[in-house]
């Protein structure tokens, strides 16, 4: 018990307001689901109003981005930036989530990849160099795409044989540092890769372990992998939940500890930036599509008010500028 709030067990929850519209930076340990962290933070922000810019599998720990209020908004977004990853991706056997939480369906094991460390090393990296760039990837059977109006993990669950369409995805970098042998908990010889892959929204990590395997003729599978960045949100941003709930405990009654990023902040640093004068700025208030001076992207544009005041985010749209979210 702190002698600061004498009577009050920590973690339990107070009366005060809710926390400030904004994002909070979680780093999401394993075990947990995404939900599991957006109820965590529920609890902390006194709100109902949270939500997350896509999702982490329960194996994956690292960056998951929330926001509180207003800034829910800004998360279906957020959501389509690039993301980072480490991961270690085992060579030689195949699971039936193409990660290490499901069962083993084949043991190849690594006799058809060249010999001795160097000749192995080499295959991967040939192997991940055909997975970079503009690919097409079929995602995994357990992801969370809907086919006919149902999940695929619900259809994978169940049994039915079914096939998923490839799509469009963009892996920027697959960058192998370490190639080792190992030994599967079978006795199977296999290889662990430890990589940094950058890509875009939508794509599956597991898939491109999957798909290297697959590649070098042994199968492939996920065994650990850690979010390090989504858009400009890193884990030097991060809190985890023991952090975040130290936070909310130690400050006094009546206020949120809770250490949120305000919404223009968080706008600023994942979009490109337009400053309007106080006009334009009434315009965009009043759901006017105001002429765009050549915005220079296709994706949203963060607007902010003389007063440095965060106003909207936008998109041009026919030379005009098309809300997509309004925060005034």
């Amino acid at each position: 018990m702190s002698d600061k709030h004498p009577g009050r067990r920590a973690g339990a929850r107070r009366a005060g307001p809710p926390a400030p519209d904004g994002l909070v930076i979680v780093d999401k340990p394993a075990g947990h689901t995404s939900h599991d962290v957006v109820a965590r933070l529920r609890g902390m922000a006194r709100t109902r109003r949270v939500g997350h810019a896509g999702t982490l599998d329960p194996m994956a720990t690292g960056v998951l981005v929330l926001g509180t209020g207003r800034a829910t908004r800004l998360l279906g977004h957020l959501a389509l930036t690039e993301k980072e990853y480490t991961a270690t991706i085992r060579l030689g056997q195949t699971t039936v989530t193409d990660d290490a939480e499901g069962e083993i369906t084949a043991s190849a094991g690594i006799a058809g990849v060249p010999g001795g460390a160097e000749g192995a090393r080499k295959a991967v990296e040939a192997g991940t160099a055909r997975l970079t760039g503009a690919i097409q990837q079929v995602p995994s059977k357990v992801s969370a795409i809907k086919v006919d109006g149902k999940r695929s993990y619900k259809r994978a669950r169940e049994g039915e044989d079914f096939e998923l369409d490839a799509r469009p995805v963009t892996v920027s970098s697959f960058v192998v540092h370490e190639v080792r042998e190992a030994v599967a908990g079978d006795g199977t010889a296999v290889l662990d890769a430890d990589a940094t892959v950058v890509c875009s929204s939508g794509t599956y990590v597991r898939a491109l372990a999957r798909d290297l395997g697959a590649g070098l003729g042994t199968g492939g599978h996920l065994t650990a992998l850690r979010r390090t960045r989504v858009g400009p949100y890193g884990l030097g941003a991060a809190h985890t939940l023991e952090q975040l709930q130290a936070a909310v405990d130690a400050e006094p009654e009546g206020t949120s500890g809770l250490p949120v990023m305000p919404i223009g902040e968080a706008a600023a640093a994942a979009f490109p930036r337009w400053d309007v004068d106080e006009k334009l700025a009434r315009l965009l208030a009043n759901g006017v599509r105001p002429a765009a001076p050549g915005l220079g992207t296709d994706g949203p544009v963060a607007v902010f008010g003389p007063d440095d005041r965060f106003l909207a985010l936008v998109r041009e749209d026919a030379g005009k500028a098309k809300s997509l979210a309004v925060f005034v």
